[in-house]
């Protein structure tokens, strides 16, 4: 059974940086693409940064230009390098890994920036 699995989450001011981590264990195979995606209570989950087999990437407008999506050194990873961040940000970051027909879920992990 494939499992996600995010890290890197917690509480930093408003300026400051993260970058979480995320890895796939449970498979042998490629994970195609990875996404990471946010959600705050009563919002719907939106998406963050993508990263596709060919290195194309893609970005909310909300963090463009402020996060950067890169695939791990190790196999099956991915990271999210978040700068400048601003209490919009702040909500629970999910990862997901998608190997056609399959999409793989991680169970998320908080950021919370102070302001």
């Amino acid at each position: 059974q494939v499992q996600l699995v995010e890290s890197g989450g917690g509480l930093v001011q408003a300026g400051g940086s993260l970058k979480l981590s995320c890895a796939a264990s449970g498979t042998t195979v490629n994970i195609n693409a990875w996404g990471w995606y946010r959600q705050v209570p009563g919002k719907q989950r939106e998406l963050v940064a993508e990263i596709f087999s060919n290195g194309a990437t893609k970005y909310g407008e909300a963090v463009e230009g402020r996060f950067t999506i890169s695939s791990g050194n190790a196999k099956n990873t991915v990271q999210l390098q978040m700068n400048n961040l601003n209490p919009e940000d702040t909500a629970v970051y999910y990862c997901a890994g998608y190997k056609p027909p399959y999409e793989y879920w991680g169970q998320g992990t908080q950021v919370t920036v102070s302001s």
